[in-house]
């Protein structure tokens, strides 16, 4: 009779499978069953809802943010990106592409908002369900081997009168007065033990730490919506309304409308800059910017006066006003030949330095023979440089000088094609004065006035004043963002410095009027006061008698 063939066993001493077992006729590993489409989106939302899916996100979201602040946006930098495609014809395009430009509303962002905002909820509901049972329930059965466990002492009371229910009394008292959740199991026959548990704020702060992490994104998606945030330079005895026609630049959120906009005025009745001028070391250097504006509210009566400084802003009727920057504002007055007034307005220069060297644009559409167009350098203390340029040494008025480089030719204005008042396109007009002309650039101080080239007309410099630019914002999130901010880190330290443990007492008597009380602890995670701890219940524990350990008899 041939034997049967000997039959290689499915699983090995150590519970793996030898590499000749055989499954279904196949060798090698086992044949799993076809997932359905439902069971590919239950192992893709697994996947998603994990914490490490969770924090891969946001990392990625932070990584996605970083082109933010390396490309202009138009959001906040509209003329930066103008000037990108300026000075990178070539790779503007591709950068546009690719939303570089608009880093927070593109596609690629908004992904990785949304896919991280479902990976926490998916993270964060299962745990709070699940937190929540646990909260419940009582503390865990004594284990039934203490010295087991990592913290483990024993000690034995002489001459002791109480049983070991009154002992658990006593443990439950004590633990309870420290900030445990206690139970009492009894353990049979003559013995008695107390379970306790300590530390689920530890979970609850984890928990309250991602919850405001949902809040801030709620908070910044939806509140962001609704925000808006305008530019507006203002020269000294001049205001504007808040209207969106009026600002120099305004950008808003999508589920914004003009109709948001409260109804107030701003006027700029005086900017002061105070300066340093009894250290000659620190000579000019600037300590304070005053913004004096009378402000004029809805139901208002009268305009109230404010001082609006840098880091100081105004609030009004739900918004921020917030000071910039400041600069000066020279009037410029520009006759045709026969002396009637063509231009007469308060022009702001653009800061170039510390010392206000500034620059600005003067264009001439109509009055004169030629449409003109000009360069302006300012110096509110001029002074001459060793290679012969002129610079200003001093930020205040000390030797205020105007100087003008001109042009004439097509402004580009009667297209109706928006053009900056800070830029002149001058590829397609001809330079009169300055640069490789041979002829002078015009040079004015406060009252001059001087002729333009070929009889044009004449130029005037008026009285020089000051400016300066507001931020004008509405941020509804502002305050779920602080407070959700609050949660978090209230929640992130709960979690960090709270210790998660559980105490266990054994009482039991062993005859002769003695009782052997055993307190054992398990922590989850590192605790290096875990055995602390244990050392300090029993050193609290009400001892009549005397007491031993049973490592190494040492005294509690």
């Amino acid at each position: 009779m041939t034997p049967a063939p000997k039959q290689t066993p499915a699983v090995d001493e150590f519970g793996a499978r030898p590499d000749d077992y055989v499954d279904h006729g196949r060798r090698g590993d086992p044949t799993l069953p076809r997932l359905s489409g439902v069971g590919w989106a239950r192992w893709a939302w697994r996947q998603l809802t994990s914490m490490r899916t969770a924090l891969l996100l946001l990392l990625l979201l932070a990584i996605a943010a970083v082109p933010g602040s390396l490309f202009p946006q138009r959001s906040s930098d509209p003329n930066g990106v103008v000037q990108y495609f300026d000075n990178n014809p070539e790779w503007a395009p591709t950068v546009d592409a690719l939303g570089l430009f608009s880093v927070y509303s593109s596609p690629w962002f908004s992904a990785i908002y949304l896919l991280l905002f479902v990976s926490l909820i998916g993270c964060v509901i299962p745990r709070t369900r699940h937190h929540a049972t646990a909260m419940l329930q009582a503390p865990p059965r004594t284990p039934g081997r203490l010295s087991r466990l990592p913290a483990h002492h024993t000690v034995t009371f002489d001459d002791e009168r109480r049983s070991p229910a009154e002992l658990a009394h006593d443990a439950r008292t004590l633990l309870r007065r420290v900030g445990y959740r206690v139970t009492t199991y009894p353990d049979g026959g003559d013995r008695v033990s107390v379970a306790a548990e300590r530390g689920y704020l530890r979970e609850t702060g984890n928990l309250l730490f991602h919850i405001a992490l949902v809040g801030v994104l709620i908070a910044v998606g939806v509140g962001g919506a609704f925000r808006y945030q305008g530019q507006r330079v203002v020269v000294e005895g001049e205001g504007f309304v808040n209207a969106r026609a009026v600002y120099d630049t305004f950008t808003s959120g999508a589920w914004f409308s003009d109709e948001n906009l409260p109804p107030f005025s701003v006027t700029l009745r005086d900017f002061t800059v105070k300066y340093v001028e009894d250290d000659p070391r620190n000579l000019g250097f600037i300590t304070d910017y005053i913004a004096t504006v009378d402000v004029l509210e809805p139901n208002a009566d009268a305009a109230t006066s404010a001082v609006v400084r840098v880091n100081e802003p105004l609030s009004i009727a739900g918004t921020e006003l917030y000071l910039l920057g400041n600069g000066y504002a020279p009037q410029i007055t520009v006759r045709d030949p026969d002396g009637t007034i063509v231009l007469d307005e308060v022009i702001p220069f653009l800061p170039q330095d510390g010392n206000l060297t500034s620059l600005g644009i003067m264009k001439v559409p109509d009055g004169l023979t030629e449409q003109i167009g000009a360069i302006g350098f300012f110096y509110p203390t001029q002074a001459v440089t060793s290679s012969g340029a002129y610079a200003s040494i001093y930020p205040d008025l000390q030797n205020p000088v105007m100087t003008l480089n001109v042009f004439t030719g097509d402004l580009g204005l009667d297209d109706g094609t928006p053009r900056s008042v800070y830029r002149l396109d001058t590829s397609t007009m001809t330079q009169l004065t300055g640069g490789s002309t041979g002829v002078d650039s015009l040079e004015l101080r406060p009252g001059e006035t001087v002729e333009l080239p070929s009889g044009l007309g004449s130029v005037q410099l008026g009285e020089v004043r000051r400016f300066a630019a507001f931020d004008i914002a509405h941020d509804p999130t502002r305050l779920p963002v602080l407070v959700f901010t609050v949660v978090a880190l209230t929640g992130l330290a709960l979690a960090l410095f709270v210790p998660r443990r559980r105490i266990w007492f054994r009482f039991t008597s062993t005859g002769a009027g003695q009782e052997r009380v055993e307190c054992a602890g398990l922590a989850r995670g590192d605790d290096p006061t875990l055995e602390t701890a244990v050392r300090d219940l029993l050193a609290r524990f009400p001892q009549p008698g005397h007491s031993s350990s049973d490592r190494g008899e040492r005294g509690i």
